[in-house]
């Protein structure tokens, strides 16, 4: 069994803890619900997250059961919660007591905070590369979709979750398993507005 922990707070974006939670939640379906997937806020009531959507947590930082994958999502609410202790500190504890820690979008801004990315390879959203690598102590990936780094995994922004928590299925569960995931979920991208576009130089 493994027990899925994905960090809320007011202004998270919502598809960058929505998306894994769509492959966590199918995975375990797929294995007859062996697994848990929690969301996890400071407090226990709503969260308002970066486009509106309003969220109810499972539990709080403080009742939450023992975690095998921690992740933490992006959005504007990182800007404020990279100088809240409280969360910080949470996220830097409960990482060392995970077998995974991982990150969407401007999540890895946290994980960089609380200790877990300082010294790793790590991915976060475009725009905020140049701000990330300018903290110190990290290695910021721009070409990947996801980066693996030991027991951390970040991603870039929003969507690109969606194949980190692909990724991390497969190396738990398997590669065939991650498959039958992908499929049943319908995730085949093929984006509109792309064949159009110029080449990237």
């Amino acid at each position: 069994m493994t027990t899925y922990g994905l960090l809320i707070f007011d202004g998270a974006e919502e598809l960058d803890f929505a998306g894994p939670w769509e492959v966590f939640t199918a995975s375990s379906m797929l294995r007859d619900h062996a697994d848990t997937v929690v969301l996890i806020a400071d407090g226990s009531g709503a969260v308002r997250c970066n486009k509106g959507m309003r969220v109810l947590p499972d539990h709080t930082l403080y009742d939450h059961p023992p975690l095998d994958v921690l992740l933490v999502p992006g959005g504007n609410g990182t800007r404020r919660e990279v100088s809240n202790p409280v969360i910080v500190d949470w996220i830097r504890e409960t990482a060392t007591n995970v077998a995974w820690t991982t990150s969407v979008c401007t999540g890895a801004l946290l994980l960089h905070k609380a200790g877990p990315a300082r010294g790793r390879r790590v991915a976060t959203h475009f725009q905020f590369e140049d701000d990330l690598e300018a903290r110190g102590d990290v290695t910021v990936v721009r070409d990947a979709r996801f980066v693996v780094d030991g027991n951390v995994v970040t991603s870039q922004g929003v969507s690109a979750g969606i194949d980190m928590a692909l990724w991390l299925i497969g190396r738990l569960h398997g590669r065939e398993h991650a498959r039958a995931v992908r499929r049943y979920i319908q995730y085949e991208p093929a984006p509109p507005y792309l064949s159009d576009e110029p080449v990237a130089a």
